[in-house]
């Protein structure tokens, strides 16, 4: 069935008074918008669903959440569980977040499956804590985590906390697949499903446990820490604002600040348009904010509050962003030397990181006795596999990845952007204590480590006609195997198609150019995007920072032939 066929059984299908069919009677006779409505059913993929919200099997909405969530009780029933472990549901302050929530609660009672039901927004990490706290068989998060504000997902979790991946993630899919979308599915009401116990409402009482953990996590004792130190938060309007607001000031940081603008949820994101703390621009109000208020370190954390990034200042006056890839190697060394100085470093301790972070955090670890495992991208694979570092005998120490997200501490098998903020506070604290400011450490670290430089790139290619070309830009670079870009020679490339080692497969590319000098390419499981990562180290900014230039003009030459 093609996208013109799917969408006129859509209208034939839906009622005429259901709000998707009078959307789709708004774009009769546009067959670029059928297209990209119906040419493919919304993906299961990066532990979930993520796409814009609208009518279409490519789109978010009743129906696709609705057989999503029944195929998920298909296969839970299936798996053996018992069903009063329940699934643990959560949602941000997305439209329709709330809604979905309600949806999956309802179907899954109607499944004889309990839930546990958030009341209002929560973080995502909270739901990962929660999961494992309650004992639950799944989880699920509506929300679509930094993409823009058209966007809402499904993010499904197993009883680990961590992201659904492997058999489980296809076995759901699985079932899934086997449903029609207008299949008459089993649901109950809310209100009834409360009153029979299958839909339970979780709050303070989970919130105080999860914000004790956080808290458990600090590294330095009281006396070690300088805790006037000027913070400015932004939680981008989304759930981080309580949290982090709460547990800052429960550990006697007196000089907090919160960007007003974008301290309540707004699902328009309205002052900051893409809700992403990884791109600089988000900051904007925050670096307003910090130069009025003298902030030591400005700190953001996306809608779900499981992604987290920082600026710091700089000699120039300016707030100067810090990428993934140095906040994750700033934590490392900061745990690290924490938990040396007080005996708690683990004697086989385990990082995590994915196959296209950079090699500063791995360096580092390694300077500790830390053994570095790698995964795929996301955080699915990555907590995923603290179940292999743990049967190889070693302790799990911290997870991360290039995309501004870390997990610090077991307990959250997922990013934690809360954990993070309060870490990045104490980390403030700790080195003005020692009268410098984090811009003074991370200079410390490269001069012990070498100057590490790196830049991400990301093509953007919508709709069916983009995912054709991002097909045929990964083609291009697989089999024609370039044998130099530009003044560097090729090494090595690794094609994880097939998987590589003990990392799954995955279409993923890497080239090695020598001298610790490489880039890495793959398409997004999540956005319409290719992605291009690009490293090196030297004994001088410089020289590294050259090399990474040189070779995104050299990719980027190669991509311009291809149409």
């Amino acid at each position: 069935m093609n996208a013109k066929e799917r969408y006129a059984l859509w209208l034939e299908k839906l009622p005429l008074s259901d709000p998707l069919r009078q959307e789709l009677q708004c774009v009769s006779g546009d067959e670029r918008e059928i297209n990209d409505r119906f040419y493919q059913e919304i993906v299961f993929g990066t532990a979930g669903l993520r796409g814009i919200c609208g009518a279409g099997t490519n789109r978010m909405n009743v129906l696709t959440v609705g057989r999503a969530t029944q195929g998920i009780a298909n296969y839970i029933i299936k798996s053996g569980e018992d069903l009063s472990k329940g699934v643990a549901i959560a949602y941000d302050c997305r439209y329709h977040s709330k809604e979905f929530s309600e949806l999956v609660a309802s179907i899954m009672a109607g499944n004889g499956i309990r839930s546990y039901l958030f009341p209002s927004m929560r973080p995502t990490p909270e739901l990962s804590f929660a999961i494992r706290k309650l004992g639950c068989i799944s989880g699920v998060n509506m929300t679509a985590s930094h993409n823009p504000k058209e966007y809402n997902g499904y993010k499904v979790y197993w009883s680990d906390g961590a992201q659904i991946s492997g058999e489980i993630s296809e076995g759901m899919l699985e079932e899934i697949q086997k449903l029609d979308f207008f299949d008459k599915f089993n649901t109950c009401p809310l209100e009834k499903a409360m009153e029979e116990g299958l839909v339970v409402m979780i709050g303070e009482e989970m919130d105080r446990s999860y914000l004790d953990y956080v808290k458990s996590m600090q590294q330095h004792p009281d006396n070690e820490l300088d805790r006037s130190v000027s913070i400015v938060y932004t939680p981008l309007n989304g759930a981080g604002a309580v949290p982090v607001r709460k547990v800052l000031t429960e550990m006697g940081y007196t000089n907090f600040h919160i960007v007003p603008e974008q301290e309540m949820p707004d699902p328009e994101f309205t002052t900051v348009g893409y809700p992403n703390p990884e791109d600089p621009k988000g900051f904007e109000l925050a670096e307003k904010l910090g130069k009025e208020v003298g902030a030591d370190v400005l700190i953001a954390t996306d809608p779900d509050s499981d992604r987290m990034a920082i600026e710091v200042p700089g000699e120039d006056g300016e707030y100067h962003f810090l990428n993934g890839n140095q906040t994750g190697a700033m934590l490392i060394a900061y745990m690290a030397q924490g938990m040396k100085e007080t005996g708690r470093l683990p004697e086989k301790g385990a990082l995590i990181k994915s196959i296209v972070t950079g090699d500063m955090g791995a360096a580092i670890a390694r300077s500790y006795g830390i053994e570095v495992f790698e995964a795929l991208t996301g955080f699915k694979n990555i907590c995923g596999k603290i179940h292999d570092v743990y049967d190889k005998g070693y302790s799990y120490f911290f997870g991360y990845e290039e995309s501004i997200g870390c997990a610090p501490g077991e307990a959250v098998r997922d990013k934690d952007g809360v954990c993070c903020a309060m870490l990045v506070a104490e980390m403030t604290a700790w080195y003005r204590k020692r009268g410098m400011s984090l811009t003074d450490g991370l200079e410390q670290l490269y001069q012990k480590y070498g100057y590490y430089s790196e830049d991400q790139v990301s093509l953007v290619r919508e709709g069916a006609e983009g995912a054709a070309l991002i097909g045929r830009i990964m083609d291009a670079f697989r089999d024609g195997k370039p044998e130099a870009f530009g003044p560097f020679k090729v090494e090595r490339m690794i094609d994880y198609i097939h998987g590589y080692q003990d990392i799954p497969a995955s279409n993923v590319l890497r080239f090695d150019l020598g001298d610790n000098t490489w880039f890495a390419m793959r398409p997004s499981g999540t956005e319409p995007k290719i992605k291009f990562y690009y490293y090196a180290v030297a004994d001088n900014r410089q020289t590294s920072a050259g090399r990474v230039e040189a070779m995104k003009a050299a990719v980027d030459a190669l991509i311009q032939t291809i149409r």
